[in-house]
């Protein structure tokens, strides 16, 4: 390849890698994805591709839906095992939010609701929710008629019936939420958590630590002796963690989040789901294969004051 060639794909890399996210819910599945791209425009005959950008797209698509096909991926996500990987709110791989959308595409409730979908139907929904793809060009790229298409599509908003909110998240309001939360959390008296959660809420862990194994907890006061355990320092839990880690507040996938961090590598994150200003789901995340991107973006920022200076 030539420099242009070169310069053509790395003008296209980060929208590539931000729809191979959202129909992968993993950030390193994703890197993957977009370098095998590349390798497959690499080889290719230039002068036969009319249009790079639909071809790059193309073949993107079709490689992330290959590995959500493979037997291998459906055991890692077997029902129960599987959580979606958190990304810090401006990095380039969360690709667009102007639209209610596409924010709401790249939520960690959205991603794991997508688990639901068959990949054709995922695809369908990313391209044309997410990224404005016309069901004639959706048809070209996944080779499929257009009206297989919007039935596909159809289907996929109907299992991904959200409520939704249409509301952006912003450091100021996140921080807000934050303070509330790790402040009732940290204080020993699950009442004050109870205070802030929906009689309806939920939370789920990747159970980090703990085998691997996916904790998930229902009802408010059971939600409630969860975190206040959780949130409780202990010995065990700091040597884990590799010191007492700093809690701070920022934006993760469009949501309010804790972010507990050592030195500048993170090492647990909590996001919260709000709904009518009470937080509905909780999901913790603290796996090291699902923290590395996440920690690369957090070394590069400069952050506001902590919420908790030492855990």
């Amino acid at each position: 390849m030539d420099t242009a060639d070169v310069q053509r794909f790395e003008a296209n890399r980060d929208r590539l890698a931000s729809l191979a996210y959202r129909l992968l819910g993993s950030a390193a599945d994703a890197e993957d994805a977009v370098q095998d791209t590349f390798l497959r425009w690499h080889a290719a005959d230039h002068a036969q591709i009319e249009v790079p950008e639909a071809w790059l797209t193309k073949v993107v698509t079709n490689l992330a839906l290959d590995r959500l096909r493979s037997a291998q991926m459906r055991r890692e996500r077997a029902v129960g095992d599987w959580l979606p990987e958190p990304l810090l709110a401006g990095d380039p791989m969360l690709g667009p939010a102007d639209t209610v959308e596409q924010r709401e595409s790249v939520t960690l409730a959205v991603l794991t609701l997508m688990e639901r979908l068959a990949p054709v139907e995922r695809a369908v929904y990313v391209l044309h929710e997410a990224f404005s793809y016309r069901h004639a060009e959706i048809a070209e790229i996944l080779d499929i008629t257009e009206s297989a298409s919007q039935q596909h599509a159809h289907r996929a908003r109907r299992r991904l019936a959200t409520r939704r909110t249409g509301s952006e998240v912003d450091r100021v309001s996140a921080r807000r939420v934050v303070e509330a939360f790790v402040d009732a959390a940290s204080s020993g008296r699950t009442d004050r958590l109870v205070a802030l959660l929906t009689d309806d809420a939920t939370a789920v862990s990747d159970g980090a630590g703990q085998g691997g194994k996916l904790l998930r907890h229902a009802a408010p006061e059971q939600i409630a002796a969860a975190l206040r355990a959780g949130f409780k320092p202990t010995p065990a839990k700091r040597r884990l963690a590799g010191g007492s880690p700093a809690i701070h507040a920022g934006v993760v996938n469009g949501s309010p989040a804790a972010i507990a961090a050592v030195g500048d590598r993170v090492v647990g994150v909590v996001v919260l789901d709000i709904r009518d200003g009470r937080v509905a789901v909780v999901r913790g995340i603290a796996s090291p294969d699902r923290l590395g991107r996440l920690t690369e973006e957090w070394r590069r920022r400069e952050h506001d004051a902590p919420v908790i200076e030492s855990w």
